[in-house]
């Protein structure tokens, strides 16, 4: 995630991906529908958040990471113990660590959710609700659950050009000064996605404006976007 008026790095986000030996790169629609499949899914959930969390240590020290937790990763019993560990062997401070969920999570028990974000939160981990927007409950959730962050779904910045578009965004933007809640806007493509978002006062974006997903190696802590307008202007 990528702050808009600075183009400075604030946050990565881990994604799993797969480099077959024979098959070459295979899509995550494909291997993590198997896992669901075979019942792999938590399994290979906590393994990209325990290596997410060792990568980690090897950013600069104000950059955080974020994870997506699945349904099923979010209902696990050792979700909170999972973490911890995951913590405690990377060695990685709990304000670094992000955990991001979509509303799907809440579709189960309300109330057994709501202890496992708390826990979650007592631990010094930030919660961000993601893909906002989407779903007929999105205000319900932002209210009753302990989230730091909201992350605005990439329809909305898909229809940035539109006058009700803007009237949405501008509200949630309202609703999370309100609520303290830091905001994220999702699939930025464009120049003029992001001049427009700037100008509605969202401070963070994230998409292929920025960069696309990277191996470790190829992380850099300025936007590229942000670069290419340097040079432009020199």
């Amino acid at each position: 995630m990528t702050e808009l008026g600075t183009g400075r790095v604030k946050s990565v986000e881990a994604l799993a991906r797969w480099h077959h030996g024979t098959r070459g790169f295979i899509s995550p629609t494909e291997f993590i529908a198997v896992a669901e499949a075979g019942g792999l899914i938590v399994e290979l959930g906590n393994q990209v958040l325990t290596k997410a969390c060792r990568d980690a240590m090897t950013m600069p020290d104000d950059v955080k990471v974020a994870i997506n937790l699945s349904a099923l990763q979010f209902a696990s019993t050792n979700l909170v113990d999972t973490v911890t560990f995951a913590l405690a062997q990377s060695g990685l401070p709990q304000t670094r660590l992000e955990l991001e969920i979509t509303e799907s999570v809440f579709l189960a028990d309300t109330q057994e959710n709501l202890k496992t974000l708390q826990r979650l939160k007592a631990l010094g981990v930030s919660i961000a609700l993601d893909d906002f927007g989407v779903g007929y409950s999105s205000l319900s959730y932002l209210t009753a659950f302990p989230f730091d962050k909201v992350k605005i779904d990439k329809s909305f910045i898909d229809r940035i050009d539109r006058r009700e578009t803007v009237a949405v965004l501008k509200s949630i933007v309202q609703l999370a000064e309100t609520l303290k809640l830091s905001i994220v806007a999702e699939g930025v493509e464009t120049s003029e996605q992001l001049r427009q978002l700037h100008s509605l006062g969202i401070p963070l974006g994230q998409g292929y404006y920025f960069s696309k997903p990277v191996p470790l190696a190829g992380l850099s802590w300025q936007a590229p976007a942000t670069r290419r307008r340097r040079r432009a202007a020199a």
